[in-house]
């Protein structure tokens, strides 16, 4: 009779004996992370003990757990998510797991299904609007792991959330539209129908308005999509239609890009005739023509940030329920200024 084989020892009864999470049996293995001392001696007396050998597949396949986190994101093509993917990467790359990337069709995001979750992930980023609300609510009933970029989490659930300061950098951009170049006639581009980043830009937008005495007007807000083909059809409309401008806050970044070609091809001057300005600070903002004008959102920070609050998750901590970032203007030519500076507020 063929004696049974012994089971060979997984990451998780190492993290079991040893009294700590797999992540961490996972940074004392790879040596992807600081852990204190007192940690690394108890994980390597429990492999000593088990006669634990890793490798990649025992690692994947250890208590259930895939070693893999999972981001959900709607594209990767616009510069906005080369910084983001950038930052998650290296802190999910650093605790040791591998990283799987999916970019929703338009046919998922309407689905209350994902191709990532529970099945093949220890753990979730969600990008805004890129699961139902529904199906964020199962997951967090079922004690799954996740962070949402850039919307707050559905029934007010304390589900982690990353956020820039969206209003206050609106706003101050605004006012320095106003208060600086003396513009009044000042447009706003929309980002995505129900985006929480264009929804507190545009709440920034009209205090500044209101702040300075100048009427909120309908007609000029219109749909930018955080997109330059989107933000340039919509601008080519306005100039067609005789709308009456001088300024145009294009959302994001990307939608200034369309901004300021449909505005060269009517041959409108920027920013003598109209000023631009936008939002995010990507790094082609300072190489269009004019260089543009904007509020710096640290994409890269936030997004390493949501990976480390997944992390710690992992670990059996609680993050912080909400995680905002700072923003700050930076003034190039776009706006007419003569230079680049940043500054915190109006009057810079």
């Amino acid at each position: 009779m063929t004696p049974l084989r012994k089971r060979r020892a997984t990451i998780a009864d190492v993290a079991h004996l040893a009294g700590v999470s797999i992540a961490t049996v996972s940074r004392v293995v790879n040596g992807t992370a600081p852990v204190a001392q007192e940690t690394v001696d108890r994980v390597q007396q429990a492999i000593a003990t088990l006669g634990y050998t890793p490798h990649a597949a025992a690692r994947k396949l250890a208590g259930q757990q895939t070693q893999t986190l999972g981001v959900l994101l709607p594209e990767v093509a616009a510069e906005f998510f080369l910084p983001l993917v950038r930052g998650i990467a290296q802190e999910v790359r650093d605790a040791g797991y591998d990283l799987l990337i999916h970019v929703a069709s338009s046919s998922q995001e309407s689905s209350l299904s994902s191709p990532l979750g529970e099945h093949n992930t220890d753990g979730l980023l969600i990008f805004t609007g890129r699961l139902q609300d529904e199906e964020i609510v199962r997951l967090y009933r079922s004690g799954f792991p996740m962070v949402l970029l850039y919307r707050s989490p559905p029934d007010r659930l304390p589900i982690p959330y990353v956020m820039f300061e969206n209003k206050k950098g609106a706003r101050d951009l605004i006012e320095h539209l106003i208060t600086v170049h003396g513009r009044r006639r000042i447009a706003f581009l929309r980002g995505p129908e129900g985006n929480e980043d264009s929804h507190w830009r545009e709440k920034g937008y009209r205090e500044a308005l209101a702040k300075h005495g100048i009427p909120f007007d309908q007609d000029l807000v219109g749909m930018g999509g955080f997109n330059a083909h989107v933000a340039r059809e919509t601008v080519e409309s306005w100039l067609l239609e005789g709308l009456a401008f001088d300024a145009i806050f294009t959302g994001d970044d990307e939608a200034a890009m369309g901004v300021l070609q449909a505005l060269r091809n009517a041959g409108r001057e920027v920013p003598d005739d109209v000023a631009v300005v936008g939002f995010d600070d990507i790094h082609s903002a300072k190489l269009l023509t004019p260089p543009l004008t904007t509020v710096r959102a640290p994409i890269e920070d936030a997004a390493a940030g949501a990976a480390q609050a997944l992390l710690a998750q992992l670990n059996g901590q609680m993050p912080q329920h909400q995680l905002r970032y700072p923003t700050q203007v930076i003034i190039r030519q776009s706006c007419g200024c003569s230079g680049e500076a940043a500054g915190s507020g109006p009057g810079r």
